[in-house]
């Protein structure tokens, strides 16, 4: 059963949709903290991303746009070349080519990225990206253990045993456990929340030309690209209708596209559909494509206001390292779920020597210079596998791609 909102007042409507927000939240404002950017810039990107996201789609698909992890460790790599607004340069493109990849599904149907991008490849490459980053996660969590176990555990402990709304909101409640207990510790600087005015504009960045970035950063975009098909599916099957037919894939990823180059001309990080908030869909039966703008836009509004910026970078890096510990391990096993659910067959040494180079390559941290020109990390993973599967024969048929085989 759905429940329309259409007859709701509208002070119903805004609390069901700052409710959705508060369900992307803790992921959408932890991306530009680890990699080094004011969260502010992250709200405003994602509330005016999924407004385009939802002009492209004539408003008819229920969907918020946040922060996306698969590209964390890029970012952090990439900003040590290339500095940051280098890296902007290289995120832009990735939404080109989600652009370009929609004119193209629009043309040849999905039939050809099923072709290039078989589970053999993606799987893989979303275990390279949560692996890449557990050092990370260790080195933020070994500055204070306790906060960052008592941080993943009452993330663990909501993922596994709450239900309902709560079950979903597990970064959030983990990062909140964390603070408070930092807080009695005296471990928090409240100095930004001091500083910080209580509004203010996000600061923006603007992008500066850099090709070896922009070489750098276009394979990362394989993941998430899987990632849109994926939860097009899911969302079609929990709303009820099937969005890659009507508004369509090619709008969809348009959408997705437009919105993650808009991301990186104002200096934020790339947006992606979030399945968090696919799930709280699910469970309150709200459909409503109309509750989504309204999350939008009370992200927009919180963006503004300086003392929530202020407070978000005031959390200790302890409690964002317990939080990582456990996230990127779910990626990780996420790439591994990929394979078993698509019935990849690792008996085959083809697909053997295509999962065991991504990871060597992705994890091991092979670089190839030219020149100038360096690629390294997840982009090379990802074009070596994609290379791996083009030109190693396999008479099998493509592996169809699966409805809620990849998430963040």
């Amino acid at each position: 059963m759905k429940y329309s909102t259409s007859s709701m007042h509208p002070s119903k409507q805004i609390i069901i949709g700052i409710q959705f927000l508060f369900v992307a939240f803790g992921a959408t404002v932890l991306v530009p903290l680890l990699v080094g950017l004011d969260p502010s810039i992250a709200l405003f990107s994602a509330g005016v991303g999924t407004l385009i996201f939802h002009l492209i789609t004539k408003g008819k698909v229920p969907v918020f746009l946040g922060s996306s992890f698969a590209f964390i460790a890029p970012i952090l790599e990439a900003t040590k070349l290339f500095g940051l607004a280098g890296t902007l340069s290289g995120l832009l493109a990735v939404g080109v080519v989600y652009g370009l990849m929609s004119g193209l599904i629009k043309v040849w149907g999905l039939g050809f990225i099923e072709r290039i991008f078989p589970s053999v490849v993606v799987g893989p490459v979303i275990m390279v990206i949560g692996l890449s980053l557990a050092s990370v996660g260790v080195d933020m969590a070994k500055t204070d253990w306790i906060i960052a176990i008592v941080s993943l555990l009452t993330a663990v402990t909501v993922v596994v045993f709450a239900k309902g709304l709560i079950k979903l909101i597990p970064i959030f409640l983990g990062i909140i456990a964390g603070y408070v207990l930092a807080f009695f510790m005296g471990k928090i600087d409240f100095t930004p929340i001091a500083e910080a005015d209580w509004f203010s504009l996000p600061p923006f960045t603007m992008p500066v030309w850099s090709w070896k970035a922009i070489v750098y950063m276009i394979p990362v975009a394989i993941a998430p690209l899987i990632e849109h098909v994926g939860d097009m599916y899911a969302i079609g099957a929990v709303a009820g209708k099937n969005f890659v037919k009507k508004p369509g894939l090619h709008r969809t990823m348009l959408g997705d596209g437009v919105a993650t180059s808009l991301a990186a001309m104002i200096g934020s990080v790339p947006n992606t559909t979030y399945s968090e908030v696919t799930g709280a869909i699910s469970l309150t039966k709200i459909t409503d494509p109309k509750i989504l703008r309204i999350a939008a836009i009370t992200a927009i509004v919180f963006s503004l206001v300086g003392k929530i910026s202020g407070f978000l970078k005031s959390i200790p890096q302890a409690v964002l390292g317990g939080i990582m510990l456990l996230l990127f391990g779910m990626i990780a096993s996420v790439g591994i779920r990929t394979l078993v659910d698509s019935k990849a067959d690792l008996t085959k040494t083809r697909n053997q020597v295509i999962v065991s180079l991504i990871l060597t390559v992705g994890i091991g941290g092979a670089v190839i210079n030219v020149g100038n020109f360096s690629l390294a990390g997840i982009g090379l993973a990802s074009l070596v596998g994609i290379i791996l599967n083009l030109i190693l024969p396999d008479r099998s048929r493509p592996v169809k791609i699966k409805e809620k085989n990849i998430k963040k």
